[in-house]
């Protein structure tokens, strides 16, 4: 079993190895994401191989929508459009060419005259997060649940006995991370060169990968969570407990990465607090999988209890902070999609911390008599909680509401030139 596993593993990793035969961009003017200081002659793209125009080859939108570029001319190993002389901006540039293997390769870059460049993501045409992407994300934090909640609870709370019930889901949290998280960063570079799937196969991802922040935090996650896989891996087969520490560790560290890549990001301090909510949140869910699933006995709900109300106390605290920094206003809250979003959160973490205090003081106190209902009340509380995880998927997507700047009186004397 343990060998498929790994083979599986590595045929995926060798799969995209096959993608790269066909033509790759080497060169583009004006450069990607570059603040030019005047207009531009003409946009031009060149290939590591020869490749064939075809019509609409090279297109530069303005912030309208509308396409300023000429009709598209071969060059050597590239293709070119002129341009006439473009306004104060930021323009997206799409392509796309036939390269020497058939395949159409396409991509989205953005430059800015005067201004500066928007990132890829938020290029014409890109929509944003899509209900698919929120779904994706939700799914990729209750992942992140399982595994670093899964083991915060064997570390915190107490020992699991059903090792291999604790092993399946912490390991099935494992792979939706790495998975899922896959997923979320093509949706999103889909979203952005707004492509069919088989044309998207053949598109440069570079603009997404590596000049937005969301790319760049998708690389590091990617990468940090095979290590602290691995290192569960080794723990599973060693019996290492110092290597489950480590896991944890590693992982909730990587966890800032989500908060880094959000919307939510515009201070140290907002980062700061947005990644202790989300920490919070995954090991009080993934330690109420743990409860029910698991281990469920009045000792490990006792313990599981303690942790329970630092994770809360830590959920409440960092959220009430981010809710004050992202609202410029209290009516913001009922007239705003992200006032109503987070309305929802609190209203379903109001549920799960009633349905908390349920079980602290009238389930524990008679939990030898109650018997398998306590496993069917933590699985509904543990629903509840993942309804919460899919609110706070949709608010690190969506933008906050915008602080407007204050309107300067009609009656203000102007300065004097």
């Amino acid at each position: 079993m343990r060998i498929a596993v790994l083979l599986a593993v590595a045929a995926a990793l060798a799969a995209p190895a096959s993608a790269f035969a066909h033509a790759s961009i080497g060169f583009e003017w004006p450069a990607y994401r570059e603040r030019m200081a005047f207009s531009p002659r003409e946009v031009v793209l060149r290939f590591d191989q020869s490749v064939d125009v075809l019509p609409g080859a090279i297109q530069v939108l303005n912030s309208s929508g509308r396409n300023v570029a000429g009709t598209p001319r071969a060059i050597r190993h590239g293709i070119a459009a002129p341009l006439p002389t473009l306004p104060r901006g930021p323009y997206t540039v799409r392509w796309k060419a036939l390269s020497t293997d058939g395949h159409v390769v396409n991509g989205v870059y953005t430059f800015g005259v005067q201004v500066a460049a928007p990132p890829v993501t938020d290029a014409v045409g890109a929509q944003g997060p899509t209900t698919t992407e929120h779904v994706v994300r939700w799914l990729y934090f209750l992942g992140l649940a399982l595994l670093l909640g899964g083991i915060g609870f064997e570390l915190l709370v107490a020992r699991v006995a059903n090792l291999r019930r604790f092993w399946w889901i912490v390991c099935a949290g494992a792979v939706v991370t790495l998975e899922v998280g896959i997923v979320a960063f093509l949706l999103r570079a889909e979203d952005a060169l707004q492509l069919p799937f088989f044309a998207f196969l053949y598109g440069d991802l570079a603009p997404v990968a590596g000049g937005t922040r969301f790319g760049e935090a998708f690389i590091a996650m990617e990468l940090g969570y095979a290590v602290v896989v691995a290192a569960v891996f080794l723990a599973w087969l060693t019996e290492r407990r110092a290597l489950l520490w480590a896991a944890l560790v590693a992982g909730l560290a990587l966890a800032s990465g989500l908060s880094l890549s959000g919307h939510s990001s515009t201070s140290a301090a907002a980062s700061v607090a947005d990644w202790l909510h989300l920490s919070a949140a995954m090991l009080w869910i993934g330690g109420l999988v743990q409860l029910a699933l698991v281990r469920r006995d009045a000792v490990a709900f006792r313990r599981f209890s303690r942790l329970a109300t630092v994770c809360v106390a830590v959920l409440i605290g960092a959220g009430t902070y981010l809710s004050i920094l992202r609202f410029p206003h209290l009516h913001d809250l009922w007239r705003t999609g992200y006032g109503h979003v987070l309305l929802v959160k609190l209203a379903l973490v109001a549920v799960a911390l009633l349905w908390g205090a349920l079980h602290q003081f009238v389930v524990l106190p008679r939990f030898d008599r109650l018997g398998g209902g306590v496993a069917r009340s933590l699985l509904a509380e543990s629903a509840v909680a993942m309804a919460v995880l899919l609110a706070a998927a949709v608010l690190v997507d969506s933008k906050p509401p915008v602080h407007a700047p204050p309107v300067q009186s009609s009656h203000a004397r102007p300065d004097s030139p």
